[in-house]
């Protein structure tokens, strides 16, 4: 499943517009003794480049500070995975 979160534009390095679409994706986990929500992210750039991680966490209360830092920083494709690195 996923949910999106909030749209952001912003002016590259050459001046040129550019806008970010944010989702939160979720995975059901079953084991036999537990049923959890795994929380990723995807962000797409419209008419350009995407980037997904699943399995980023279980926690809502995580992925809701992940998101946020996400969108206010205007994170785009390119730099998902080094902000989700430093931020584990």
């Amino acid at each position: 499943m996923e949910i999106k979160i909030a749209t952001r534009q912003c002016l590259d390095q050459k001046g040129q517009q550019r806008r970010f679409h944010y989702y939160l994706t979720i995975d059901q986990e079953e084991t036999p003794r537990l049923f959890c929500e795994n929380y990723g992210v995807r962000i797409a750039e419209e008419l350009g480049d995407e980037s997904s991680l699943s399995g980023v966490t279980t926690s809502a209360a995580r992925i809701d500070e992940l998101m946020t830092l996400l969108v206010d920083n205007t994170v785009g494709p390119a730099g998902l995975a080094d902000v989700v690195a430093d931020w584990l």
